[in-house]
Formats: C-alpha cells, structure tokens, sequence
C-alpha cells in the first residue's frame, strides 16, 4: 500500500491524498487538479512526478529533502498517529477504502487542529510558541 499526500506550506494542511497499490501518475494528477493551485510544487526525484502536469510549476530534488521537509514531517505524522500505518504485523487495514475513510478522518482533524494553532500565533505574535496549543484546549 501506498500513501501519497500534497501538502500546503502556508497554512501547513494537507490538501490531497491518495491510497494505491503503486505510485502511478493517474492518482497523483488527479489530487493535482482537485487541490488548490500552487505557485510551486517541490517534489523529490521520483520518476513519475515527470508524466503528472504540474502547470509548469514543478521543482524537483534528486539530491536532497530540503525542498520537501512539511511534506515528510506530515507524512511521519501520519505513521506516528494512524496505528495502521505503524507496524504491519499488529495492526493494518485490509481494504484501500478503509484507510482512505481513516485518514480523511484524521487528516480533516489533523487541518482543523493546524488552522487553530495558526490563529493562536496570530492572536499572540510576541509570544512565539507559549500560547496554549495542547490538543486538549482545541477540542
């Protein structure tokens, strides 16, 4: 199974995913065209990021991460939090429908809870990180 996720950088959400079988160019063009438009996709050197139309606005590293960090902490979120995801001998999903309902769950939880703490740094700017960003105050 894979997991194929786009992310926002400004505000760090994630606006599409995609469960499969394989990485394939069909399903990465298709969460493309449902997100939002982006002035730049950073993606790293996987070769079927080639035959998806990004609009011109593709970068890609070959060499390194660092265009794509926002992207692997979410998507190490998702592994920590999504006990499906974490080891296959314990627990894991049978059918692609079944993680894709989880993690719309989560991912939709997963949005709401980084708008909140984005209206918290702006509702406390000289504070930096000491505003109240428990998960217990956002629920």
């Amino acid at each position: 199974m894979y997991l194929m996720t786009l992310v926002s950088r400004e505000p760090r959400q994630v606006v599409g995913f995609a469960v499969g079988a394989s990485v394939n160019a069909w399903q990465i063009q298709h969460m493309v065209d449902s997100a939002p438009p982006a002035r730049t996709y950073f993606a790293d050197g996987c070769r079927v990021y080639q035959s998806v139309d990004f609009m011109g606005r593709l970068r890609q590293n070959y060499d390194d991460k660092s265009e794509t960090h926002i992207v692997e902490g979410t998507n190490a979120d998702l592994r920590c939090y999504v006990a499906g995801l974490q080891r296959r001998s314990r627990c894991f999903f049978r059918k692609d429908e079944t993680v894709a309902a989880v993690l719309w769950v989560f991912i939709n939880a997963y949005n709401k809870f980084g708008e909140w703490k984005r209206r918290q740094r702006e509702l406390n700017p000289d504070r930096s990180r000491h505003y109240p960003n428990h998960h217990i105050r956002f629920i």
